[in-house]
């Protein structure tokens, strides 16, 4: 179980490369993360329909919460060119698994993109860039779960170098894969 980090000052956000910048999500980011994700191809392999805007809500302050007495968290990514210059682009990072079900007391690492942003690179090189924070608080490993179908995201796993840990069901009967990956 990963202890809170005992510091009293803030800690660093990753930067990342080409095209975004990651941040702590803000509290009007609730609103941009439900805008950018209502979309059925973004929520595919999320439930399939848009979740309320009291979700979104709920997991930005939640997120706060874990980058100060964690040091990580899922980041908003905001665009740094182009047509998303200064837009939420979608989130990445990692946070605690959430659920009393799976890999109960481990680190999640995971990602999620608006549609018009997708096919960039963007999601890998976020990624990379938030398992640097989870580096640095001292984490040994981390799981990507992952919605079975969702090719994509098998794809961003592997090119971080994680491993096909296990295949699961979740409790409502979807099948998906754990990915590990050693830090």
């Amino acid at each position: 179980m990963l202890e809170p980090r005992q510091e009293a000052q803030p800690q660093p956000q990753p930067t990342s490369a080409t095209g975004f910048t990651l941040r702590v999500p803000a509290e009007e980011d609730a609103w941009h993360w439900h805008r950018v994700f209502d979309h059925p191809e973004v929520m595919e392999f999320h439930g399939g329909a848009p979740a309320e805007l009291s979700v979104y809500q709920e997991l930005t302050a939640r997120q706060r919460r874990h980058h100060a007495e964690l040091g990580f968290c899922m980041y908003s990514m905001i665009g740094t060119e182009g047509e998303g210059d200064g837009a939420v682009l979608g989130f990445t990072g990692a946070q605690p698994w959430p659920h009393d079900w799976g890999p109960v007391g481990e680190i999640e690492i995971g990602w999620r993109l608006g549609r018009a942003y997708w096919g960039r690179g963007y999601a890998t090189q976020a990624a990379r860039a938030a398992l640097e924070s989870v580096r640095a608080a001292g984490v040994r490993s981390v799981v990507a779960m992952v919605a079975a179908g969702n090719e994509r995201s098998v794809a961003v796993t592997r090119r971080l170098g994680m491993r096909h840990a296990e295949t699961f069901r979740t409790p409502s009967g979807r099948e998906g894969y754990c990915f590990r990956l050693d830090l």
